[in-house]
């Protein structure tokens, strides 16, 4: 089944994605171009890449960024579950804290794999009109002018990013969530889908408020030798002239458009990985998000499903005899499969 649940979350994910598009495209816009003397706002943004490229223009690199879900979703699925099963060894099931690292390091494989697709996507959402003539043209001009290494600029950051993206992201949910059922839901551990939206989207927006610097500075190391007369700076090089020159606050361009993608592009992945479901015969106990506010750290979050089993009303399948914080016994249903247990994106 799990070839039915990458076709369910691609579709969903494209589907998201290209709902959002023109929110994707303005927050990389903001984060490359906006500055103390350059003070873009979201209608201001709006209306500049309208008057460039016409309506049309919104949905610059939404192609690529559609096109990388699928290799993405399945390069992670199949590096989660290898190096799961090397670190569980003999035992039957993984903590949390081993799942996160398995999470990390599939997140990272995919990343490094698929990276040279997130530095086209990034110079083909910022070209002008008539800079490139297609995805191919952009590629070759890239490889010609700046040689291969240009596919890997902002890695760094990226892959850095992972980390505090993924690790805040989990705690924030599973502090939540526990809280939740500690208060008001003492006999059932399942607090019902609108709890567990609730607070995916609270432990994304902090994983992003921690995270968002890096992606920032890796969208710039991304563009930089796209745009005439920027320096060519390293990561902290960076970071010295963004907060030289435009402060704290500069490490933060373009985050308003990024929360705004949040609800609207759960909310339509949801919808649509249901309807996948139903057409494709898949019957699991598992809804994956796909956040819409993708940081590409192992994209948008560190990835595009993140999976809650309804029994247990957890991220991930706990072998319990009871419900938690009491000692009534619950009935014992077959554990799913395990699917891809990973946050992304769509940043």
């Amino acid at each position: 089944m799990w070839w039915k649940q990458l076709v369910a979350g691609a579709v969903a994910g494209a589907v998201s994605r290209t709902g959002t598009a023109p929110l994707d495209r303005l927050k990389v816009f903001m984060q490359v171009h906006a500055s103390k003397t350059n003070r873009l706002n979201i209608l201001g943004g709006l209306q500049s890449m309208i008057r460039e490229g016409g309506i049309c223009s919104l949905w610059r690199g939404n192609g690529i960024n559609v096109l990388k879900i699928a290799p993405e979703s399945a390069i992670k699925f199949m590096a989660y579950e290898q190096i799961k099963r090397a670190i569980r060894g003999q035992q039957e099931t993984l903590h949390v804290q081993e799942r996160f690292v398995a999470g990390s390091l599939a997140g990272a494989t995919a990343q490094t794999i698929i990276y040279p697709m997130e530095v086209l996507k990034t110079r083909l959402t910022l070209r002008l009109t008539g800079q490139y003539q297609g995805l191919l043209d952009c590629a070759r001009r890239i490889l010609e002018q700046e040689g291969p290494r240009a596919f890997y600029r902002g890695y760094l950051p990226n892959v850095l990013g992972i980390i505090p993206y993924a690790g805040i992201d989990l705690a924030v949910y599973e502090t939540l969530k526990n809280r939740w059922l500690q208060q008001y839901s003492h006999d059932s551990a399942n607090p019902g889908i609108l709890v567990l939206l609730a607070c995916g989207t609270i432990s994304s927006t902090c994983g992003q408020i921690a995270s968002y610097p890096l992606a920032l500075v890796r969208t710039r190391m991304q563009a930089q030798a796209s745009i005439e007369g920027a320096p060519q700076l390293s990561m902290l090089g960076l970071f010295r002239h963004i907060l030289s020159q435009e402060g704290v606050w500069g490490l933060y361009r373009g985050i308003a458009p990024n929360f705004m993608k949040v609800i609207p592009a759960v909310s339509i992945s949801y919808v649509v990985y249901e309807n996948m479901k139903q057409a494709l015969g898949v019957t699991s106990r598992w809804i994956p998000l796909f956040p819409a506010p993708s940081l590409c750290l192992g994209t948008p979050r560190l990835n595009h499903w993140i999976p809650y089993n309804l029994v247990n009303g957890s991220r991930y399948p706990h072998h319990r005899s009871t419900y938690p914080h009491t000692s009534t016994p619950r009935p014992q249903l077959p554990q799913a499969s395990d699917p891809v247990s990973l946050c992304s994106t769509g940043l």
